[in-house]
C-alpha cells in the first residue's frame, strides 16, 4: 500500500534527519516536505517508531497517510516546471 509522509519542522537540522529517515525507508521525495512509496503494515509501524525516535520532545508535526491503490489511481498531478511553463 502507498503511504504519504508529509511533515512541518522548524527546525533545519531535525527536518532533515526525517527526510533520511524517509529516504531509509525508500520513499521518493515528491514536495519539499512530502514523501511518498510502497510500504507494508509492519514496515509503516517501523517508521512510524522511527520518526517518533527521532522527533523525540522536539516541536514538529509528522503525518504518515496509507492510501489504497484505487485512490493511487484518481490522483492527479499537476506539475509546470521552467520558465514560461503557465505561458
Amino acid at each position: 500500500m502507498q503511504t504519504l509522509v508529509i511533515y512541518d519542522i522548524p527546525d533545519d537540522r531535525l527536518r532533515h534527519r526525517i527526510a533520511e529517515v524517509c529516504k531509509d525507508y525508500g520513499l521518493e521525495r515528491i514536495q519539499y516536505s512530502a514523501f511518498r512509496g510502497d510500504l507494508n503494515h509492519n514496515r509503516r509501524e517501523e517508521l512510524e517508531l522511527r520518526i517518533r525516535r527521532v522527533l523525540g520532545e522536539e516541536e514538529g508535526n509528522v503525518q504518515l497517510l496509507p492510501i489504497c491503490d484505487k485512490d493511487m489511481r484518481l490522483r492527479t498531478e499537476i506539475a509546470n516546471r521552467g520558465e514560461g511553463a503557465g505561458s
